[in-house]
């Protein structure tokens, strides 16, 4: 089914007047999809549809296709900005959502590694094997300095300051924010970019940190394939994402009592509120301690 041209519009929009990622206008437009095929199995079209035809839609997505209430809200939220934009450039177009409440959402604590899994799954990576030097190198810097998977592979090198141990990342909506570095990190990048990057790319070129064997930027698939195969060296059970080792940065910077605005800022959060889902974590932590060594607990 070709793609809707006001979609195409608000795509533009979500890129130049926004500034979002990539990545955030994927899923908008996945949802916008999803919803206009909907539309189209039912003879409408997206600039007529009601509230009926969201409720519905948001009711199928339930029902048929089994989606969480964190994935209906996603897809309304992702409705309600298109029909907001739409009916800020054609008055012939109201928005059908003002009226309809985003499904409650059960806050779900994310999965995060121990110090002692941190420390087995890297000694699982070989730093004599250029490739898997690089692999490390990157989940170093997710780990290190909290990153997101898609700030990391987007790094270049000038933006990083080995002098001042710092790094630019570039964040959601194009906000930058400069990270720390642990002196880890730091060696494995020197290691990586003495003895592993220029094998790899060879005669090509590239401003990228981190790039795959073709000499290209890596992709987040990519990197979410790796890691699980590192994983499966190890005998950590759990369901390990690059996001993972985000979560782990921000658990133990709280556990060893980091406070929560410096927390929000290495995160670049814009809200605390996302940041405070790590003092659950770590309350989570001290209740295990307290059950396990209290006499009555």
């Amino acid at each position: 089914m070709e793609e809707n041209k006001e979609i195409l519009k608000f795509k533009r929009f979500l890129k130049v007047e926004k500034g979002l990622s990539q990545n955030s206008i994927y899923s908008y437009s996945y949802d916008l999809k999803k919803f206009n095929e909907f539309l189209h199995n039912s003879n409408k079209s997206i600039l007529n549809a009601d509230s009926d035809d969201v409720k519905r839609f948001l009711s199928f997505q339930q029902q048929k296709k089994n989606n969480s209430s964190r994935t209906l809200a996603r897809s309304l939220a992702a409705i309600r900005q298109f029909y907001n934009f739409i009916s800020s450039t054609d008055l012939d177009v109201s928005n059908p959502t003002v009226k309809i409440e985003t499904p409650q959402i059960r806050k779900s604590l994310p999965d995060f590694l121990s110090i002692e899994e941190v420390d087995n799954l890297f000694n699982s990576i070989s730093e004599g094997d250029p490739y898997e030097l690089r692999d490390k190198t990157i989940f170093e810097l997710l780990y290190s300095c909290g990153l997101r998977i898609s700030e990391a592979i987007e790094l270049k090198f000038f933006d990083i300051d080995f002098e001042d141990k710092l790094i630019k990342v570039l964040g959601k909506g194009n906000k930058e924010r400069f990270v720390p570095v642990g002196a880890r990190a730091v060696r494995l990048m020197k290691l990586y970019m003495q003895n592993s990057r220029s094998m790899i790319l060879g005669s090509r070129e590239s401003e990228y940190l981190f790039i795959s064997k073709k000499g290209s930027m890596l992709n987040r698939k990519s990197v979410w394939r790796l890691l699980k195969g590192y994983v499966s060296r190890t005998d950590i059970k759990k369901n390990i994402t690059p996001h993972t080792l985000r979560h782990s940065f921000a658990t133990h910077l709280i556990e060893n009592g980091a406070d929560l605005r410096s927390v929000q800022e290495l995160l670049g959060h814009i809200d605390i509120s996302t940041t405070q889902i790590y003092t659950h974590l770590a309350q989570k932590k001290l209740q295990k301690i307290h059950a396990k060594y209290h006499p009555k607990g």
